[in-house]
Order: C-alpha cells, then structure tokens, then sequence
C-alpha cells in the first residue's frame, strides 16, 4: 500500500462545489442512452498544511441520470453538502485516508465519497509537492517520462459504415486498442465489420454495460471468432452469478465494470469465476485508494485489470493516467487524449496521444493544473461550505 502518512494533513477551511457543464464533441451512445453534454460536479478543498493555503480538486464522475449506476450528479452533490462534509468538519486535520473511513457509515455513494478523496488526496500532494505518479511508485530512474498504452471507447453507431468511419479516425490518431460499446442488435455485425477493418493483430474488446441476460450465452459465444480481449459487463450488476455462468459458456473472457464496486465483491467474483478481467474504475469504487487495494488483490491473484473511463475531464484523467501505470494494468485502459470528449478541457495542459501512448503526469498533486478562465466559463453554479 503506499506510503500516505508521509503526506501533511490538512486543515480545511471551507469547500467549493462547483456543477460545469461541459459539451461534448459528438454524442456518446452506449447501451443506457445517449450524452452529448457533461453535468458535473467538481470538488474543491481549500485548506492549510504545515502553515500554507493549500487547493485541491476531485471530479465527481456520477452521470446525469441514474443509469449507470443508482447514483446521479444532482443527488451527488445534495449527499455530499447534507451527509457526506458535515461528517468531515468535526475533525482538526482530515486526510485522504481519513474520508473512507469516516464516511462508512454512510451506505452507497461511491462516486461523491471518491470525489472529496481525490480532492483531499490532490492537496495534500501539492502541500508536499509531490506528484500522485511518484506516490505509487510508478516514475521511472531513467529521468525519462512514464508513458501507458491508451485505447479508445467507441459508441453505438446506427450505420456499420459510420462506425467503420469512425474507427479508423481513431486509429489513424494512433490508438493501440479498440472498445466497442454493444448491444442486442448491434454487435456481431458491428464487431465483425470492425475486426475486418483493423486486422488480427490490434486488440478489440467489447462493452455490452448490462445489456445481455444469462439466457444469451449462445448468441455472445458468437463473438468468439473475433479474437478479441474481453467482453465487459454482459449482464446486470447485482447478477455475479450469471457472470460465472457465461464465463463456462464463452471462450472470450468476461470482464466486469459495473459488478466490482469494492476489494471484498472483488475477491468474491473472482472466487465464483465472474471475474476473468477486472475494469476498474476509481470513481466506481470509492476513490482512488480503493481502485489501489482492488489493483494489488487482483495482482496478486493474476487476474489482468484495465483503467475504464467515466468521460472524466483533465482532471480524473491525469489521475487515472498514473493510476493505469501500476504493474497489475497489463491491458490498455480507455485514457484517451482529452479531445476525444472535449474540445477545450479544464486544464492547462491536457491528455495527449502521441504515438498510441499518453504519459503520465508529473506536476504536484493529482496530475493537472487548472485552467481558472476556461473553468470559470464552464462553471454553471458555485456553491460554499464552510469547516
């Protein structure tokens, strides 16, 4: 586990709850609907460590409805101003660590807790100046940058020759691996016409977001002539199960997303044989210490892990990018470059792809700086809560 009590623990002032609405490039279609803007909510913890004001930002990933999960950005920010800060304003110091643990007793919101996380985890980097890549270990000796494969999310397109458009822009941008989002009536066609266009030897994976049943074992072994890394998430969330039968049924490995929501459901999938791959995504389970824990288990236990993608803007995704760069990520995650979703992001230096690959950020703190105009232009409302 890293080494969090080298880092200062703060004393918070107040917090700032910021909703941006940020516009995306094109609509994202999966099987839950479709997006083609971001409400979100962004944490801001202003603070002192050792005597200096400190900021930190966390980017709370819940989506405008409850889809994805039973979670949703309006409800995220009412549970962290009503439940989730008071709990936080009756201690001298907080740390990163603290927040798990004092926000147990509060059942679900994953998503709001890992937000106030990541923004306490950010302000304490930057009171240390150190950066979160060099707090997991993942710098190299060399001097020279870390740098992480990247592969790219591709929506549900209506037309097959739409997406096979659309595919091939992003592997002319150089993407090294390919995920299609699925669903019943838009898969085997779409998934063959892809690996048609790609060749053998770039990796395909599909995302069905819980759109199949147990009963479609046969109907999803058809894919198994397509050579691919996985098929995520076929079936509902709660059904672990079901996810161990088509792991018999199917030759492709079954990844689950939306099923690991913590270290301990983790190593229950696992036990079952749900859980060939794990996607994990820290906003998913918590934050970022427990996408760490979950990490280090499936290590441990060889099960490949992968860094989804919540559309995060530069500020979960410089975070993510360090996150992916851990010894147990051996598949590439969907860190792509921060103009794949936004045409100006809401930090000063944002994710790149060069060559199918991002490096990782350096700078103290989470990995980004803020671009303060362009927030101040995305921000739709500002809310303060004082400790």
């Amino acid at each position: 586990m890293i080494e969090l009590d080298a880092l200062p623990p703060l004393i918070v002032e107040r917090v700032e709850l910021r909703r941006v609405a940020m516009p995306l490039v094109a609509p994202f279609r999966t099987s839950f609907g479709v997006e083609s803007e971001r409400d979100i909510l962004l944490v801001n913890v202003l603070a002192t460590a050792n005597g200096d004001a400190v900021s930190g930002w966390g980017e709370c990933v819940a989506l405008a409805e409850p889809t994805y999960s039973a979670e949703y950005v309006d409800a995220a920010q009412r549970v962290t101003e009503q439940h989730l800060l008071p709990r936080l304003a009756v201690v001298e110091t907080l740390t990163a660590a603290d927040v798990g643990r004092m926000l147990g007793a509060i059942h679900g919101h994953p998503m709001a807790k890992g937000a106030i996380e990541a923004a306490v985890l950010d302000a304490q980097l930057r009171a240390a100046g150190r950066s979160f890549a060099d707090l997991l270990g993942v710098t190299t000796d060399n001097g020279l940058p870390t740098q992480i494969p990247s592969g790219v999310s591709v929506g549900i397109h209506e037309q097959v020759d739409d997406l096979l458009a659309t595919v091939q822009g992003y592997l002319d941008d150089g993407y090294v691996r390919i995920k299609l989002k699925i669903e019943p009536g838009s898969d085997i066609e779409h998934v063959a016409a892809v690996r048609e266009l790609i060749g053998p030897d770039t990796p395909l994976q599909v995302d069905a977001n819980t759109a199949y049943r147990r009963t479609d074992g046969q109907h999803l072994a058809r894919l198994d002539e397509f050579d691919m890394l996985l098929i995520e998430q076929p079936l509902p969330e709660e059904d672990i199960v079901g996810h161990a039968m088509l792991a018999a049924e199917v030759e492709t490995p079954i990844c689950l997303d939306e099923s690991l929501v913590s270290a301990a459901g983790t190593a229950d999938a696992i036990d079952l044989g749900a859980c060939e791959i794990a996607n994990i995504k820290p906003g998913r389970v918590g934050g970022y210490l427990e996408a760490i824990r979950i990490h280090d288990l499936c290590l441990e236990r060889g099960v490949p892990v992968w860094c989804g993608g919540m559309i995060e803007t530069g500020i979960g995704r410089g975070a993510n990018a360090a996150l992916a760069a851990l010894p147990g990520f051996t598949l590439p995650g969907d860190i792509s470059a921060s103009n794949r979703f936004y045409a100006q992001d809401i930090v000063t230096d944002p994710i790149r792809i060069v060559d199918g690959h991002v490096t990782v950020p350096t700078t103290p703190g989470m990995g980004f700086d803020i671009d303060a105009d362009v927030l101040d232009s995305v921000t739709t409302t500002t809310s303060i809560i004082e400790f």
